[in-house]
């Protein structure tokens, strides 16, 4: 399980889902689709198309990953996670096929997805691609739409060390003939995308251009902008496709992303007085996107627990945070983890000051007893970090 694990329970290879796939009867062609990919920024735009559709009255599906506290928070129709019976039916169904078939994981997660949407009957789902693109499990759909949001160094073991080479597996999930809708221009990859649209002859549709104005959301994040604009940039290619969404519907969507789908840690208040927050951003990219909003907030002293996962950088990580705040450090209850003391040591030899604590809970702990009403705690670094406080 590659959430838990990392590098050692990742398949770039598309057999073992085609197998599965056609052992369940081909289930990913009965219904339509929409890909997101992306580097951040993708569970966020799943999450608002899913809600928008929801508001226009249709069955949607949505899948995404990795989960924060329940394994079936990845995979919802309208809103409403997967029941625990229909899981455990799935692996005694295809027990003897996964015997004999050695599947990760994410793939016999995805094909769970696909048979159950199926099952279900829904009118679209909303597809979160897992890692890269090009070779991901979710790759197999021919969707009405590709839709990548902001790429940036992640995962650079499994995809590349360039910005190029990222948004190259990126845009794997770009198909003949399907309109694809490109969050925001990044001059170091949008002669990527544009290559890959012009050999597939797809339309490209830039969000950031085609969408000339700022929506409301419900999600709380300053850099939620640029996903809700991806977000009605994709459903105006549906408007297009027929799909009968109005203007209304779209505003009600954006609005009401928690309440129907039932997103968390994405810049989530988790209470006031004094404040907490926790946010899931994990790499350089997001990071910076969480901690620019971080310092606009209005605070005394700032309090914030991190942990991160082994695979980061942390020479690029670390100098984003701010060196005022006193830091309670500790590892997620994951073999990912990276080892707290390497992390308090790396830490301090930057300047960021504060204690180390055996568990998150732990951290979190020392960092309510001292924080003052006026002060601010912060929790992240990690998907896993936020996941241990929700």
């Amino acid at each position: 399980m590659y959430q838990k694990v990392g590098k050692v329970a990742y398949k770039a290879d598309l057999s073992n889902i085609q197998l599965l796939d056609d052992h369940l009867e081909n289930p990913h062609s009965t219904f339509k689709t929409i890909h997101v990919g992306g580097t951040n920024g993708k569970g966020s735009t799943s999450h608002m198309i899913a809600s928008i559709l929801q508001e226009a009255g249709y069955k949607v599906g949505l899948y995404t990953s990795p989960h924060l506290k329940d394994f079936r928070e990845r995979i919802r129709i309208n809103g409403k996670m997967v029941s625990k019976q229909f899981v455990i039916g799935f692996v005694k169904r295809n027990w003897d096929f996964f015997e004999c078939h050695p599947l990760s994981f994410f793939e016999m997660t995805v094909g769970m997805a696909f048979n159950y949407f199926a099952k279900q009957r829904v009118d679209i789902a909303i597809i979160e691609v897992g890692l890269g693109g090009r070779l991901d499990s979710t790759n197999i759909i021919t969707p009405e739409v590709s839709v990548i949001t902001n790429i940036g160094y992640d995962h650079t073991a499994y995809l590349g060390n360039t910005l190029k080479a990222i948004a190259t597996e990126k845009a794997g999930i770009i198909k003949r003939n399907i309109p694809v809708v490109i969050s925001e221009l990044q001059k170091e990859t949008i002669s990527v995308f544009e290559e890959k649209a012009n050999k597939t002859n797809s339309l490209m549709v830039l969000a950031s251009n085609s969408v000339d104005r700022n929506y409301e959301t419900d999600l709380l994040g300053s850099y939620q902008q640029k996903n809700s604009k991806a977000a009605v940039a994709t459903i105006h290619q549906l408007q297009q496709k027929g799909y009968k969404i109005s203007e209304k519907q779209i505003k009600q969507g954006l609005l009401n992303v928690v309440k129907n789908t039932k997103l968390q840690g994405r810049w989530q208040i988790l209470q006031k007085n004094p404040t907490v927050i926790c946010d899931t951003a994990h790499n350089k990219e997001g990071l910076s996107l969480v901690l620019d909003q971080l310092r606009e907030q209005p605070y005394n002293h700032l309090h914030i627990v991190l942990g991160v996962v082994k695979d980061k950088n942390l020479n690029k990580i670390l100098p984003l945070f701010p060196k005022e705040a006193q830091y309670y450090f500790c590892a997620a209850r994951i073999p990912r983890a990276l080892d707290v003391n390497k992390l308090y040591k790396e830490a301090r030899n930057i300047g960021l000051n504060g204690n180390k604590y055996p568990s998150v809970e732990e951290a979190y702990l020392a960092a309510k007893t001292a924080v003052k009403d006026n002060d601010l705690i912060f929790i992240g670094g990690s998907t896993f970090v936020v996941a241990e406080i929700l």
